[in-house]
């Protein structure tokens, strides 16, 4: 890829690693709230949440990359993103700002202990690396 983006991402963190996501994807970003849980989903599946009457199933990418869960603090944030048509709630540690990349490489295959095929590319910026999720897989959960 190696090309310079015009195209704005909300940057976010997950423990000490920093992530982002289309701007174009995002429906809102909201306080942590209550969520119901929902029986035999899949572990990085928290459950669901009431959001001004539209029923929003909500995942945690903590679970969903193999991290230790943590408890939800002033910073937690639920972004809301929009995808084939449905909403869903994805739970970050914390929300940084709005970015656009200087740089965007080719994900290596693996990035950590992840599949690569979880993002669309790694953005430089002066602060560091950061993944760019790709939408397509990081919300395979059913």
């Amino acid at each position: 890829m190696n090309s310079a983006s015009t195209e704005q991402h909300i940057e976010f963190g997950i423990g000490d690693e920093s992530y982002a996501i289309r701007i174009s994807d995002i429906h809102e970003i909201i306080k942590m709230q209550e969520i119901t849980d929902i029986p035999n989903c899949r572990s990085y599946v928290q459950g669901v949440i009431n959001l001004r009457g539209r029923i929003i199933p909500v995942l945690s990418l903590r679970s969903l990359f193999g991290l230790n869960p943590d408890t939800a603090t002033k910073s937690t944030r639920i972004i809301v993103v929009t995808h084939l048509e449905e909403s869903v709630g994805i739970i970050v540690d914390k929300v940084s700002k709005v970015t656009t990349f200087a740089d965007i490489q080719v994900p290596p295959d693996r990035v950590g202990g992840l599949n690569g095929n979880y993002f669309t590319g790694i953005g430089l910026t002066a602060s560091g690396l950061v993944g760019i999720l790709k939408l397509d897989e990081v919300l395979l959960y059913e």
